[in-house]
């Protein structure tokens, strides 16, 4: 399977009424293999995912969905987005799917998702039954976000004026800015990013979408003790060249939670590790996951062999 096209990867997909919501989801749908869910990031889509989904698919079975107001997914406009009701629909995809166990792979705002549906589950009442979970680049912690200067004005007084003034231009250079610097994206993907952010107006929405800085700030104990009480493995692979979450994410991490299970540092890869890394990203994660299973069967992961840390 070679990487899908934004196109290839509408049809791989299909939408699902969640929560009064039409949600664009992707399921590879083998039953017969161990589950893999995947939670994207701000403020692109599912297809963030579309370069390690290859290599992934041959070993598990891969879900994942555009959150409310990305991708191909329902971007109503007068709503007010939450990473609490991003979690809600999450719950309410495995609760459609009858999703038992899995293991989950987020990046930047889905990272925060991730936290919360990890507080859930630490705290007894989340829907399915966690293994892992494995974090690329986000804002962990409000105090090491870095947010960008286009952020900042987003998320003020002047947020639906500033909106007005974003454009494809102006998108693809601040998305650029956030890649390592050896590893830029190419014009086509560049291309392929606006696409799905301004596809039913999603370009509008940045404003909206941007409060979940102020969610970050507003739970962060919950989502700290969340990593904190966590009852399973955790994995971080991370870009250090990243200037919103990159070496100075990680260095916080380690002082307030220790080494996690596994710790990958990128030293050449900047926000996105999943798009400028592909193959080093799938083989991090892949050595992660791989002692989770035995001849089909979960492990208590207290008893694993899990990998040493990454220097």
């Amino acid at each position: 399977m070679s990487v899908p096209t934004i196109h290839e990867w509408k049809n791989l997909g299909q939408t699902v009424e969640l929560l009064g919501h039409n949600i664009f989801y992707i399921d590879t749908a083998e039953t017969h293999k161990s589950v893999v869910v995947l939670i994207h990031g701000f403020p692109t889509s599912s297809w963030d995912w579309s370069k390690v989904w290859p290599i992934l698919s041959k070993s598990y079975r891969l879900i994942c969905m555009d959150m409310l107001g990305f991708g191909y997914s329902d971007k109503p406009k007068h709503h007010h987005y939450t990473m609490m009701e991003q979690a809600d629909l999450h719950e309410a995809l495995f609760e459609y799917l009858q999703l038992e166990q899995f293991v989950v792979l987020a990046h930047d705002y889905g990272d925060s998702v991730a936290q919360e549906l990890l507080a859930r589950q630490n705290q007894g009442y989340g829907i399915g039954h966690w293994q892992a979970v494995c974090l690329l680049n986000g804002g962990l912690f409000p105090e090491t976000h870095r947010a960008r200067f286009i952020q900042k004005l987003l998320i003020s007084p002047f947020g639906p004026i500033v909106n007005r003034f974003v454009n494809k231009r102006r998108f693809q250079r601040s998305l650029k800015a956030i890649f390592g610097r050896k590893t830029k994206p190419r014009a086509n993907e560049l291309d392929s990013f606006w696409y799905l952010v301004q596809y039913g107006g999603g370009d509008k929405l940045f404003y909206k979408l941007i409060n979940y800085m102020t969610e970050r700030k507003i739970h962060r104990e919950r989502w700290l003790n969340a990593l904190k009480d966590s009852k399973v493995p955790i994995a971080l692979l991370n870009g250090s060249q990243d200037p919103v979450s990159g070496a100075h994410m990680v260095a916080r991490y380690q002082e307030l939670l220790g080494p996690p299970a596994m710790l990958v540092a990128l030293p050449l890869i900047g926000h996105y590790p999943q798009v400028e890394a592909p193959e080093e990203i799938a083989q991090h994660f892949l050595a992660f996951i791989k002692p989770l299973y035995r001849s089909g069967n979960v492990v208590n992961y207290t008893v694993l062999d899990i990998p040493e840390p990454f220097s």
